[in-house]
């Protein structure tokens, strides 16, 4: 079997001969290199199959987490009143803590249409901001289309394209392709003052309080 070029491998697997008994008595026997070249070939090609299989696996894996992790979300959020204006009012908190703009300006500016929208949606309905006190700016890379870019996030925010005043192209990306996922990064500005010290002091005392709770 050795000398018609099967593996040690194949050789253990099939008469169950422990391979270090099978090492030793293999020394003697000289390969050519035609055997020794379809032995690793043999090899390669398990081995390609071995990591389909395993990639499979961990892909099944992942999903069975993911959805896991969703279950576990939904059956936290049944706790939740996402009618009651005081949680409304506390989740733009947070979320201007983690994103929003910190000083002078109120606004917020991401790449992600999801936490915009929230963020625009939040700011019409709970504060009532008419959508003509609301202005746009975007960053874009030097190979994106503006107009095309202003049509997506005006329909992703439900803002008219009037409010997208501003558009900036990286000339530092020139000659390097974006990925047509990639929307750039979309900026929203509220001239609101007023709101923003709310937002940021609720975040900020829901924080201490939290806080202080769990160390007591």
């Amino acid at each position: 079997m050795r000398q018609k070029s099967a593996s040690i491998k194949d050789i253990e697997d099939k008469l169950k001969i422990p391979r270090s008994t099978l090492s030793g008595w293999f020394r003697t026997i000289k390969l050519t290199r035609g055997q020794k070249d379809l032995i690793y070939k043999r090899w390669r090609q398990r081995l390609r199959a071995t990591r389909k299989l395993a990639i499979a696996w961990h892909n099944n894996q992942k999903l069975i987490r993911l959805k896991e992790a969703e279950l576990q979300a939904s059956e936290s959020l049944k706790n939740i009143d996402i009618h009651d204006p005081s949680v409304i009012n506390l989740a733009l908190s947070m979320l201007y803590l983690g994103e929003g703009f910190k000083k002078k300006a109120f606004g917020m500016g991401n790449s992600d249409s999801m936490i915009l929208k929230l963020f625009v949606s939040l700011l019409l309905k709970t504060y009532l901001i008419p959508i003509d006190k609301i202005s746009c700016e975007l960053h874009l890379r030097a190979d994106q289309n503006p107009n095309k870019i202003k049509k997506y996030w005006s329909k992703e925010l439900g803002l008219p394209i009037s409010r997208f005043r501003w558009v900036s192209l990286d000339q530092r990306t020139v000659g390097s392709p974006t990925y047509p996922h990639y929307k750039g990064v979309c900026i929203v500005r509220c001239g609101s003052i007023a709101i923003q010290r709310k937002l940021l002091y609720t975040s900020k005392i829901f924080c201490e309080k939290v806080i202080d709770r769990m160390r007591a």
